[in-house]
């Protein structure tokens, strides 16, 4: 079982920065392929990034590449995601899930934390 807790979420002006946390409990998140997602309000969800298990390959979603950056703290059991040049459209709630099979479904989920881009 893997427990996920995702923080960092709030209110930020287009153009400004947030980092958003995901941290875990119950296996290293070193190990575990996690990924974050966003579900905007009347949109279905939607894949922004993610991060595999050692060592550790990124990819991002065309949307957000360049603007978005994940990274892991091991030793926090922690993953993060850095968000700049934030735009309107990046308005969502926003989830960490974890991929125990690291190809396989993303089998545990975070409650996720509202981000709200303004003008």
């Amino acid at each position: 079982q893997v427990q996920l807790v995702e923080s960092g979420g709030g209110l930020v002006q287009a153009g400004g920065s947030l980092r958003l946390s995901c941290l875990a409990s119950g296996r290293p998140l070193r190990l575990l392929r996690v990924g974050w997602f966003r579900q905007a309000p009347a949109k279905e969800r939607e894949f922004v990034g993610s991060i595999r298990e050692l060592p550790g390959f990124t990819n991002y979603a065309d949307s957000v590449k360049g603007r978005f950056t994940i990274s892991r703290d091991g030793a926090k059991n922690t993953v993060y995601l850095q968000m700049s040049n934030l735009k309107l459209e990046d308005t969502a709630v926003y989830y960490c899930a974890a991929d125990p099979q690291n190809n396989g479904p993303y089998d545990y989920w975070g409650q996720g934390t509202q981000v709200t881009v303004s003008s």
